[in-house]
């Protein structure tokens, strides 16, 4: 049985202002030729379709328009929320659309029910664990025992996983949206202090897990023989300059006699990366033509590090009649870098509160705080920022 996944799609999100919409209709389109190529008998949505739990109308609009040309291929698509998601907008029609082979993931209640499908070698039941956190999974267990048991999101995950009844014989499939602990993180991700960490142990039940949630396509889990059993395919495209280096990619995922897993990369529109030298050089006829013998396009979405000693007045705009798509200007130069009050004032404004005070307590007390300690801390600041709004 042939699975391609993906996830992370982030519709209607913006970068430095910018909206990724255009790259998004266009990276759409590359995936739905490789399914076309690839005939896998399903796709698979690992979380964060869209990029807020209120999606803007032309955001909805793109993902209906994925979803219609997917479904017309014949191919089984699961759809599955994620934390920027809104669980119960991913879930609505979803009855309706089952029917025509689009699965869309239910609010989480604690209860599960697979979708099989058959192949040659027998069953696959095919499992959706859409983004949770312990408060949801405590919410809807029956006894004290258990609830008290769900200390953490590894302890949440292994008692949501323990709520689904498996069938001896069959082969499973997970998709799922959390943090697996050791996973590389972007810039570009929601990070609340490892707090969300989710030990790999908890998905030993499962032939393959569809990860969503982190940027980088990676594998998480194996087997000791190398077989690769829980794996991040990672964003369709680069969202921020900590993944310019990426090569993005669909996961083609063959779950035969042994389990295959491979990627098909991804060629965006519109490529991310930086440039850096005097202003003088990056308007030169010289450096363009440098740019484009390299294969670097001049409308990619450049972030450029300029190292002229003294501000150029109007560089930005200046530079934009060269690089259309510039996404941020910035100076490495001897005065910046003596700043180190300021840089670090701006490092902190980029982090969460969780962040922070992980970094406090561990300054204070020399230690990492325990799982119980983090939970009740988060619960602090969501009470807070929850009556800020």
């Amino acid at each position: 049985m042939k699975f391609l996944h993906l996830a992370d799609l982030h519709i209607g999100k913006r970068v430095c202002e910018h909206s990724m919409l255009d790259e998004q209709v266009y990276i759409l389109r590359e995936i739905l030729g490789i399914v076309c190529e690839e005939h896998p008998d399903a796709v698979l949505i690992a979380g964060d379709v869209y990029d807020k739990s209120v999606p803007s109308a032309e955001a909805v609009a793109v993902l209906d328009d994925f979803l219609v040309k997917l479904s017309a291929t014949g191919t089984k698509v699961f759809v599955l929320s994620g934390n920027h998601d809104s669980a119960e907008r991913i879930a609505f029609g979803g009855r309706l659309m089952k029917g025509m082979g689009v699965y869309m993931s239910p609010v989480y209640n604690g209860e599960f029910a697979p979708v099989t499908l058959k192949d040659e070698m027998g069953e696959v039941d095919l499992w959706m664990l859409p983004f949770v956190r312990p408060a949801d999974v405590r919410a809807h267990l029956e006894s004290d025992e258990d609830r008290d048991a769900v200390t953490d999101y590894t302890s949440a995950m292994r008692m949501a996983i323990a709520q689904m009844k498996f069938t001896e014989g069959r082969r499973n499939v997970l998709v799922a949206h959390q943090f697996v602990t050791g996973a590389e993180r972007s810039e570009s991700e929601e990070n609340v202090g490892g707090l969300d960490n989710v030990d790999a142990s908890v998905f030993e039940k499962f032939d393959y897990v569809a990860l969503g949630h982190i940027h980088k396509p990676q594998n998480v889990a194996k087997d000791a023989d190398g077989t690769v059993r829980a794996r991040y395919s990672g964003t369709p495209l680069k969202y921020s300059l900590s993944e310019a280096a990426h090569a993005k990619s669909v996961t083609v995922v063959e779950l035969g006699a042994a389990l295959q897993v491979r990627e098909v990369p991804l060629k965006p529109l519109h490529d991310v990366r930086e440039i850096r030298g005097t202003f003088a050089e990056l308007v030169s006829p010289e450096f363009r033509t440098a740019q484009v013998a390299a294969g670097n396009k001049l409308d990619d979405f450049v972030y450029v590090k300029l190292t002229d000693e003294n501000d150029v007045p109007d560089a930005a705009q200046k530079l934009r009649g060269i690089y259309p798509n510039l996404m941020m200007l910035d100076y490495d130069n001897e005065r910046t870098r003596n700043q180190q009050i300021a840089v670090g004032v701006e490092a902190v404004e980029k982090k969460s509160p969780m962040q922070l005070f992980g970094e406090f307590f561990e300054e204070m007390t020399r230690r990492e705080m325990n799982p119980e300690e983090l939970e009740f801390v988060q619960g602090v600041v969501d009470g807070i920022w929850e009556g800020e709004r």
